[in-house]
């Protein structure tokens, strides 16, 4: 076990709650859920029955760059996945930093969302 993998257990063992838990219907949306971003980990969360999709990142600057999305089995739906990145990059923004996206998820989604785009950096072209 690595260390990561060690403190992440740690992490969720000292965790009380992780926000709204939901059964898993034909389609899950953010609002009922909780985003938290893990400082500690440098990773947004959320839970979803049990099950938690998160997206790891690394900060530099003024940008962070959205490293890895990793969603469960159970709850890994297009929809789903389309409206927790939608999320993370709603929260991003809110603290004016640009997105730098190496997550090749997350770059299909800017793709296709063209009103997020205004988050990249200068020079970054999907």
């Amino acid at each position: 076990m690595d260390i990561q993998t060690c403190l992440f257990e740690i992490y969720l063992k000292s965790k009380t709650t992780f926000g709204s838990i939901l059964n898993i219907t034909e389609s899950i949306t953010m609002s009922h859920l909780i985003l938290e971003n893990n400082e500690f980990l440098r990773q947004f969360e959320v839970v979803v029955n049990g099950s938690m999709a998160r997206i790891e990142y690394a900060e530099q600057e003024r940008k962070i760059f959205l490293t890895k999305l990793i969603v469960p089995e159970e709850i890994d739906t297009t929809i789903f996945k389309d409206e927790f990145i939608k999320t993370v990059l709603d929260s991003v923004a809110e603290k004016k930093l640009r997105v730098v996206p190496t997550s090749p998820e997350i770059a299909v989604f800017l793709r296709k969302n063209k009103h997020y785009k205004e988050l990249l950096p200068v020079g970054i072209k999907l």
